[in-house]
């Protein structure tokens, strides 16, 4: 890679530099700091300036392991040499840690498509606005997207390895599990990588094996990044056992502290019904804490009226302390249990499918400014406007991918890695109750390396030669 971009150097630098021109202005203008930053960043000053992994409680420091270690060691450092709470030095990190990202995305187009593609998808992941806006958001996202395309990229690099008389390359393989085993420190469901990675390898093994060729190899390869992507997961692991006395490997579903109640029948309940982002700023964060607008339930919360009169009556019942307790939270459950047994295709199906395409489809300004109900152009048109705009160029990705896997013009190796990845990933969203679109942002390396691998002239790409898929 090295070498190709110094042979176009000005194309990469022109182009960086106005990637990196776009992600300063989401700096100056769209700076996002959420709850969860501040969340993160307690952890860091704590785990830093007291010794502590936890969180503040009534001026106590408890350990927690309601968030995984991984962003709050990266805020942890950078506020070790910047200075506590400076949230700055970290959104500045993280953009030239994304101009980097653009690179890695555009050497793994070159190893699966061609030179051209890499440009491409240079000029993709640097002018994309959703990756240039995460950026400047002090959240997990950007670091998250940097390690997947990273272990991708690694991946490919393994496999490739493969294909020449030389020894396959153990680094790239302990490379790509130690990319994966940062992302997985970052989020929990980084996992969905290491589990699309095994898979494509026993996809390997099984056709070398039909082949009559030796398994010795790629099986060494799996077990490396295996290895690799597990083991930072053990001193974690350790640590909770003996500071927080229970196993946990990874960290609550919902982030929740032991003594702390998970509504499950107030989630199982939702998940009935809920398909869109909206209903989660309006209904799924509001519990507990604050008042539900039951107006704002959609009609496929009920099916018949006794059962909508149940739910209003049971949403009232919540208002009036806001305040989930277990006897409302068993209430909601059998709510949700007679809806699953009414329509089991719909919830295990259906539902599942539709907070899927929302996650893909839906216009990613859930930081931004606009209305989460944009489409009714209630209050400012143009924000509305801009919403539209930004939902077309998301189609516009997404579009263009989805044709390079079909257009017989393209030519991608290693096509069953990026895919498996991807519908794993989507399969876990389905299961998720709060279809957020920051959730497929981890997909965006393979959707603008498919769609660099466009090709409408039909021409063959220079890594057009099959490979293990």
């Amino acid at each position: 890679m090295h070498t190709f971009v110094r042979r176009h150097r000005r194309f990469f630098l022109a182009i960086a530099l106005a990637g990196l021109a776009l992600r300063l202005f989401f700096f100056f203008h769209f700076r996002t700091i959420t709850d969860d930053s501040r969340v993160y960043a307690d952890f860091a000053s704590n785990w830093l300036q007291h010794g502590v992994y936890g969180q503040t409680e009534l001026g106590q420091i408890v350990p927690s392991d309601s968030r995984l270690p991984g962003y709050p060691a990266f805020l942890a450092v950078l506020f070790g040499l910047f200075g506590t709470s400076s949230f700055n030095a970290v959104l500045s990190t993280q953009i030239l840690l994304d101009i980097l990202t653009c690179f890695i995305i555009s050497d793994l187009a070159r190893r699966v498509v061609s030179e051209r593609a890499a440009c491409i998808a240079f000029v993709l992941a640097c002018l994309c606005p959703f990756l240039a806006n995460y950026s400047a958001a002090a959240l997990t996202e950007s670091l998250e997207v940097l390690f997947t395309a990273l272990a991708l990229d690694l991946a490919v690099v393994g496999l490739e390895s493969f294909e020449s008389p030389v020894r396959f390359s153990w680094m790239a393989w302990a490379g790509c599990g130690a990319a994966i085993g940062a992302g997985i420190l970052l989020r929990p469901d980084g996992g969905i990588l290491l589990a699309g990675v095994m898979l494509y390898v026993a996809f390997a093994s099984w056709k070398r094996w039909r082949q009559g060729g030796k398994l010795a190899a790629i099986a060494q390869a799996g077990m490396i990044a295996a290895f690799c992507a597990l083991a930072p997961l053990v001193l974690w692991t350790l640590r909770n056992f003996y500071t927080l006395h229970h196993f946990q490997p990874l960290a609550p579903r919902y982030a929740n502290e032991t003594d702390e109640l998970t509504p499950r029948g107030f989630n199982r309940w939702v998940k009935t019904w809920l398909v869109d982002y909206v209903s989660v700023e309006e209904i799924y964060w509001n519990v507990p804490g604050e008042k539900v607008d039951a107006t704002k339930l959609p009609n496929r919360a009920f099916d018949w009226q006794v059962q909508r009169d149940r739910t209003l009556a049971l949403i009232a019942d919540y208002n009036q302390s806001q305040e989930m307790t277990p006897e409302l939270d068993r209430r909601f459950g059998e709510l949700a249990a007679e809806r699953i047994r009414t329509h089991p295709a719909r919830y295990y199906i259906v539902l599942p499918l539709a907070r899927i395409a929302d996650m893909w489809m839906r216009p990613r300004t859930e930081i931004m400014p606009p209305d989460p109900r944009w489409w009714e152009f209630n209050d400012e048109r143009r924000s509305s406007l801009i919403t539209v705009m930004w939902g077309i160029v998301n189609l516009a990705y997404v579009i263009a991918a989805c044709v390079a896997i079909f257009y017989r013009g393209s030519r991608v190796r290693y096509l069953g890695l990026l895919l498996t990845f991807v519908l794993l990933r989507s399969a876990f969203l389905g299961t998720l109750e709060n279809p957020e679109t920051r959730y497929t942002l981890e997909c965006y390396p393979v959707v603008i390396v498919l769609a660099a691998a466009l090709d409408w002239k039909g021409q063959k790409s220079e890594a057009s030669q099959p490979g293990i898929l």
